[in-house]
């Protein structure tokens, strides 16, 4: 039987065997990508993707399918190539782990999550990276974020549900630990698991058992799983009503604060991020910063079918209700700022404040500019076709919407930050859900402390829109921020003037 290995180092296959594969890594890279698609591919696209510099791509093509069938072999219904078109027909793992990333982990049976964890050997493809291949690359950097999303998804469910086998949890407890080393909760998990094991080794043979604490040499102090001045990349998952897989992650102590979901954010990432660092870190000075990535976006499950407004709404409520938050501070930014209204409105007693960035009333197709319209729809165009792509003409229209203050270092962080947190289709979809946003009937009703910010000169929401929101909202304070950019840059005035109204707003809202 032939088959493909792509989680992890590329390989193939023969009844268990290895086969020696060509030294070209384009090839080998061609090979992986026809079996993982799985469909047939036009000739023409094919040469887009791998080989756009050479003066003859239609031959490098050929050169390479004509290795990719010594490989194989010649027979047709495994790889089928005319003047036109190329397809392939062969297993791979990946076939097998895909079925996962829209699936509700709960509803498969044990055996097959085992199964299926097997055969994750390291990152999709890790071996066969092609920089200069920006289509190429920008597909499998997506699907090794789905692997990862899956392979955390499916750790989180084996050890919650075999928690009464700890011999059999604690070794997807510790695969989950080398993945989310700053999960102070799972160190403990861990520590109850191998108590547990001692503990039943200790019955079987008769000792006494013998604790963690117990065991460790006296004089050696415990040391604690996360450092007070670790950023804290723990993540963790809940479920949406819908049973779509929701990443959240907290870091400081305090006051808690939830930000409502943006899309473009990505738990882990934004971290090492210039685009967001420094949110999440004056945010988690003072206070306790609970976040999440929305549907679609960063570690949540992607290609998800519902990204409406009520269910963003529910979303939030599911967080709420799997962190434990009792009252809190309500942070909403851009589109998020329409979702935590509706949220405040629903659950006042939850929310003890609620501070809105950069939101608007109505999103851009709602709001009727026709001028607006057309431009925001010439973008979404371009969004489809060349998300996450070295189109300098797309990121320049794209960047000078949402920070026309940036650097070069900033726009090549702009692009990664596209490429890792959400899908070209996903991210057209999104934003096609966003523009249709009105939530003009809500503000009057909404019955919470409110602060609304607003940069003067943000190309993506127009300051009026934040007027316009702070005016209909009762006792609602408006800010004028003097800045241009719809994400605020760390070291401009008007980010360090963001974070000072936002502290002084906890202090007067939150005893």
């Amino acid at each position: 039987m032939l088959e493909l290995r792509v989680l992890g180092d590329f390989q193939v296959t023969r009844d268990g065997e290895p086969l020696h594969l060509p030294p070209s890594r384009k090839t080998r890279a061609l090979l992986a990508y026809l079996a993982v698609t799985g469909r047939q591919h036009q000739r023409e696209r094919l040469c887009e993707i791998f080989w756009d510099i050479p003066d003859d791509p239609r031959g490098a093509l050929r050169w390479s399918l004509s290795k990719i069938r010594q490989v194989l072999g010649s027979d047709e219904s495994v790889l089928a190539a005319d003047r036109n078109a190329v397809s392939l027909n062969v297993e791979t793992d990946y076939a097998r782990l895909a079925p996962l990333v829209k699936a509700d982990l709960s509803s498969h049976a044990t055996e097959e999550l085992e199964a299926v964890l097997a055969s994750i050997r390291g990152d999709f493809l890790a071996d066969l990276s092609l920089e200069r291949c920006f289509d190429y690359e920008a597909w499998r950097q997506a699907i090794a974020s789905e692997v990862e999303i899956v392979e955390l998804g499916i750790l989180r469910e084996l050890v919650e549900r075999l928690g009464n086998e700890p011999r059999r949890a604690l070794p997807f407890a510790q695969r989950l630990r080398r993945l989310a080393p700053d999960d102070a909760s799972l160190a403990a998990e861990i520590e109850a698991l191998e108590d547990k094991v001692r503990s039943a080794a200790a019955q079987a043979t008769g000792r006494a058992p013998q604790t963690a604490a117990s065991s460790a040499p006296p004089q050696a102090p415990l040391k604690p799983a996360v450092s007070p001045q670790d950023p804290g990349r723990a993540v963790q998952f809940c479920r949406a009503l819908d049973g779509t897989r929701l990443a959240h992650a907290s870091t400081g102590s305090g006051p808690a604060i939830l930000r409502a979901a943006h899309w473009m954010s990505h738990l882990t990432f934004d971290w090492d991020s210039p685009i967001w660092r420094h949110w999440m870190r004056e945010l988690s000075r003072h206070n306790r910063l609970v976040r999440y990535d929305e549907r679609c976006n960063g570690l949540s499950q992607r290609h998800v079918v519902d990204i409406s407004f009520e269910t963003m709404v529910s979303d939030l409520e599911c967080v709420v209700e799997a962190t434990g938050l009792d009252r809190f501070t309500l942070l909403g930014l851009s589109q998020s700022c329409a979702v935590s209204i509706a949220y405040a409105i629903r659950h006042p007693e939850k929310v003890s404040g609620m501070i809105l960035y950069g939101g608007y009333v109505k999103g851009w197709r709602a709001r009727g500019d026709a001028g607006e319209i057309a431009t925001r729809e010439a973008v979404a165009t371009l969004m489809r076709e060349s998300w996450g792509k070295p189109n300098p003409m797309f990121r320049q229209a794209f960047c000078s919407m949402f920070i026309p203050g940036a650097t070069h270092e900033h726009f090549a962080w702009m692009d990664d930050l596209m490429l890792r947190t959400v899908s070209p289709d996903d991210a057209w979809r999104l934003q096609n859900a966003f523009s249709v946003i009105d939530v003009s009937d809500l503000l009057e009703k909404v019955r919470v402390p409110t602060l609304v910010m607003h940069a003067r000169d943000d190309n993506v929401a127009p300051v009026e829109s934040g007027r316009t929101m702070a005016a209909g909202i009762p006792g609602a304070r408006f800010i004028e921020l003097d800045s241009q950019n719809h994400i605020l840059f760390e070291g401009e005035p008007a980010f360090e003037e963001f974070i000072d109204h936002v502290r002084a707003f906890i202090a007067g809202t939150s005893g």
